[in-house]
C-alpha cells in the first residue's frame, strides 16, 4: 500500500501508525532473541566456572528469561491482532497498510460504515 493511501485511510495519522506498527515488529522479534542470548551467555559462564550452584542459578535465570521472551512475543502478537480487528474499515486498512497484522482468518469483521 502506498504512503498516500495510508495517509488517506489514517486521517493524517499514517506516519505515526507506521512507526508504531514497525516498533511492534521489532519488539516482537528482537526482545525475545536478546533475552535468550543473555540467558545462554549466563549459562555458558556458569558451565565454564564448573560450579553446580552457579549452574543451577543460571538455569533458573535462563528459564525465567525464556518465559519472559515468550510472553513478550505473544503479548505483542495479541495486541497486533487486536489492532487489526478493532475499529471500522478505515482503521483496519490504516493498520494493515502500515505493516500491522490483518484480522485472523475465520474472524468476523463488522463493517461500521
Amino acid at each position: 500500500m502506498e504512503l498516500f493511501q495510508i495517509l488517506d485511510s489514517c486521517n493524517g495519522l499514517g506516519p505515526i501508525v507506521k512507526v508504531i506498527a514497525g516498533l511492534f515488529a521489532v519488539v516482537k522479534i528482537v526482545v525475545p532473541i536478546l533475552l535468550l542470548i543473555m540467558g545462554a551467555i549466563d549459562l555458558a559462564k556458569a558451565v565454564l566456572a564448573s560450579d553446580d550452584k552457579e549452574i543451577k542459578a543460571a538455569t533458573s535465570k535462563l528459564t525465567k528469561r525464556a518465559i519472559a521472551a515468550a510472553a513478550v512475543f505473544f503479548a505483542v502478537t495479541i495486541v497486533d491482532v487486536i489492532m487489526g480487528i478493532v475499529g471500522d474499515s478505515n482503521w483496519r486498512s490504516c493498520w494493515t497498510g502500515a505493516g500491522g497484522s490483518e484480522a485472523p482468518s475465520g474472524s468476523t469483521v463488522v463493517n461500521d460504515d
